[in-house]
């Protein structure tokens, strides 16, 4: 029986292959370059993951309303933040903190081995849940819980990538990594944010700060 309430898998002009080729090439003007997932951008359907009312605005490289104060995030940064996580080769193990929509997510799951994420919004956490099992992936463990505590249990992780913004880097994330791993987070105020990178080495975190974002707040507790 159908589900009316799943996304509408069949696509449209608005989400043609012309319509996410255009995509894919400004993100190679932007100077992503990893191939292998920016295959993975032109063939993931990011209008399943947006209200049908927003279908149109999919391929754009924008962020977009999903509920509850929350976004799908701007395609650019998804490509950059998994870029920059996978720039040392192929990862087995990621926890994604913020699962969102779920599109970061997808791209992610096509990438490696192994996603781990966490919602701390039941109803997302949900719905997510939802359209990756409609669009066929299935090597994701999902959690709904406080994204600052992790998923020690899971862990230690090879990749850490964050999609909300905290004041500072949560302890809790960085004792998840393992050794060689990298966390990708946006760090600051409502004012102010820095894409950050930790490197976890022998002798302990490296982190440096890669350029200017702007992202939702990342709050603790459950909804």
């Amino acid at each position: 029986m159908e589900n009316s309430n799943l996304p509408d898998m069949r696509g449209s002009g608005m989400t043609s292959q012309r319509t996410r080729s255009r995509l894919v090439q400004r993100l190679r003007d932007r100077l992503i370059t990893n191939e292998a997932l920016l295959e993975v951008i032109e063939s993931t359907p990011r209008h399943v993951f947006v209200d049908e009312a927003l279908a149109s605005r999919a391929y754009e490289d924008t962020a977009l309303p999903i509920g509850f104060n929350q976004t799908i995030s701007q395609p650019y940064i998804v490509a950059r933040m998994t870029q920059t996580l996978l720039a040392d080769g192929p990862l087995e193990r990621v926890l994604e903190i913020g699962t969102g929509s779920g599109y970061q997510t997808a791209i992610l799951a096509q990438l490696v081995s192994k996603v781990y994420t966490v919602e701390r919004i039941q109803m997302l956490s949900e719905r997510a849940r939802e359209t990756l099992k409609l669009i066929g992936t299935r090597n994701v463990q999902f959690k709904y819980d406080d994204g600052n505590i992790g998923w020690a249990d899971r862990g230690p992780f090879d990749g850490i990538i964050v999609t909300a913004s905290p004041r500072v880097i949560p302890p809790g994330l960085i004792a998840q990594l393992a050794i060689g791993g990298r966390l990708i987070i946006p760090v600051g105020t409502s004012d102010a944010q820095q894409l950050t990178i930790v490197r976890m080495t022998d002798e302990g975190p490296q982190i440096d700060v890669l350029e200017d974002v702007k992202f939702v707040p990342l709050l603790g507790g459950k909804a």
